[in-house]
């Protein structure tokens, strides 16, 4: 009886998985990836391509929102959104990418990037323009505000929120606590149950303390990690830089299939190269999918202007991929361990080339990266989906000690197990996710321009650039953060510090 118990429940486990898979692979190696690379052009081009216009505008605004007297500065909401972002898949993500598609797929991850920051634009500009205040007094917003909002269907912002809420406030976090309790299981033998009541602990003491506390967290561990990690990628890069040309020609040449095998080395073509840089860039910015644009709202930005956060965000955008990626990528490839025949695949493809430059300490050097980054993709993965609890619950704390209990049970769970189907179920409900906040943004993509040509007006004026919103028709009869009275308290909160 038992032996029959477990093939009927092995067999609905391989059907669940199959039908989970077969949704996957229409949701994002067909559907999104088309709908998210298309938005991201045409946002560029009715822009103006301000990403790159205005790309060193956005470190000017970045700098300005470092400090506020009261409330969430941008460049915490900008560390945070990184914190999210930057994860084990712009290490083991960009290592997969070069094993599918070879070194031309880091060219298509460049472009995608690029395209990006004008979808992450667009869209922390809308979660600023329709930001509310809660019961405490912070700023709330994102996809499903703007959604009940600005499009008037509540409903659609209820399905993104529980999506989100699926994703990234339970089986993320589960996904994120396994890897850090498999790595140092593995690498120094810890036992997963004490690491994962570790983590717990420690969670729970960010988590418990609500967006602020996350927000000082991430502006203390993103730099650091950041920065590490920098750091080691540009001693490879010192070691082997006469190598450095050729490995650029090589990533172009690779990217359009003109690169033929050498020396018994792997072919790969034109199109491999596409999927896979494509999807490890959407992948790993998030660009259009909505994340990160729960915490853009939650910023007092400087100037005082919903296009401000935009400028901020779009640079998360071109830090973890371009950036971070990029890092990933130049350690790999210049070590030369992937046209050996031992090579490894995913993380411990960058393992190896990192032994091999400096040596076998390194183990301990990505074991400390994964602890940092994943750890703090948890708490701020967190705050993503607090956001949208408070949306279901009307801006208000019910049920919001709750849900942080069951997000610290996904934790634990998550450290001491592995269940692929739901890891699998995760990728769906980030999929919709994705679907819903494109549909909306293609909708909404018209007051969001406005707002941004609004702030560019003012900018070549010389003016700071502030908002009004009696401009904007649009925002005629809804209810929002961007009153008067709450203009004047934000220009008092940054002190008009920006500096043209």
């Amino acid at each position: 009886m038992t032996s029959t118990n477990g093939n009927i429940l092995g067999s609905i486990n391989d059907t669940l998985m199959a039908i989970i898979g077969s949704v996957n692979g229409v949701l994002w190696g067909q559907l999104l990836v088309y709908l998210l690379v298309g938005v991201g052009i045409y946002f560029s081009v009715r822009l103006g391509f301000i990403q790159i216009r205005q790309f060193r505008h956005s470190i000017d605004v970045l700098k300005s929102g470092r400090e506020i007297e009261n409330g969430i500065s941008s460049y915490q909401v900008f560390c945070t959104s990184m914190a999210a972002r930057v994860g084990t898949g712009n290490m083991a993500g960009v290592a997969v990418a070069l094993t599918i598609g070879g070194p031309g797929a880091i060219f298509w991850m460049w472009l995608i990037a690029i395209f990006g920051m004008a979808t992450a634009f667009i869209e922390s500009t809308l979660a600023q323009v329709y930001k509310v205040k809660d019961v405490d007094g912070q700023y709330r917003g994102g996809p499903a505000y703007y959604m009940e909002q600005g499009l008037g269907k509540r409903w659609m912002g209820t399905l993104f929120s529980i999506c989100l809420i699926i994703a990234f406030g339970f089986v993320f976090n589960a996904v994120q606590a396994n890897t850090i309790t498999d790595a140092l299981h593995h690498s120094f033998g810890w036992d997963e149950t004490t690491q994962g009541i570790v983590i717990v602990i420690f969670t729970a003491f960010f988590i418990m303390g609500g967006l602020r506390r996350v927000a000082t967290a991430s502006t203390k561990i993103v730099p650091i990690m950041a920065v590490g990690y920098l750091a080691i990628a540009l001693v490879i890069v010192a070691m082997n830089i006469t190598e450095l040309p050729a490995v650029l020609a090589l990533i172009v040449k690779s990217a359009f299939g003109w690169h033929e095998a050498v020396a018994g080395g792997v072919a790969f073509t034109a199109s491999q190269a596409m999927q896979s840089g494509i999807a490890r860039g959407l992948f790993s910015n998030e660009a259009g999918m909505g994340s990160a644009a729960n915490v853009a709202a939650s910023a007092t930005p400087n100037p005082n202007h919903p296009a401000s956060q935009g400028f901020v965000q779009m640079l998360g955008v071109f830090v973890d991929t371009i950036v971070i990626c990029t890092a990933s990528a130049a350690m790999i490839m210049l070590s030369g361990v992937m046209n050996t025949p031992d090579a490894s695949t995913g993380i411990g493809l960058l393992q190896q080339a990192l032994s091999n430059q400096l040596g076998n300490w390194t183990t301990y050097f990505i074991t400390s990266a994964i602890l940092l980054f994943c750890f703090s993709s948890i708490i701020a993965n967190y705050t993503y989906a607090e956001t949208n609890i408070m949306f279901l619950n009307g801006n208000t704390k019910r049920g919001l000690f709750l849900f942080r209990l069951c997000v610290l049970g996904m934790v634990m769970f998550g450290a001491v197990a592995s269940l692929p189907v739901v890891w699998s179920l995760a990728d769906v409900s980030m999929g919709l996710m994705a679907l819903v906040n494109i549909v909306a943004l293609i909708f909404l993509s018209g007051l969001a321009i406005k707002v941004i040509k609004d702030y560019e007006e003012q900018l070549r004026a010389g003016k700071t650039p502030e908002f009004d919103r009696s401009k904007f028709k649009e925002l005629k009869d809804i209810e929002g953060a961007w009153h008067p009275d709450t203009i004047a308290e934000a220009r008092e909160a940054n002190g008009n510090t920006f500096n043209k």
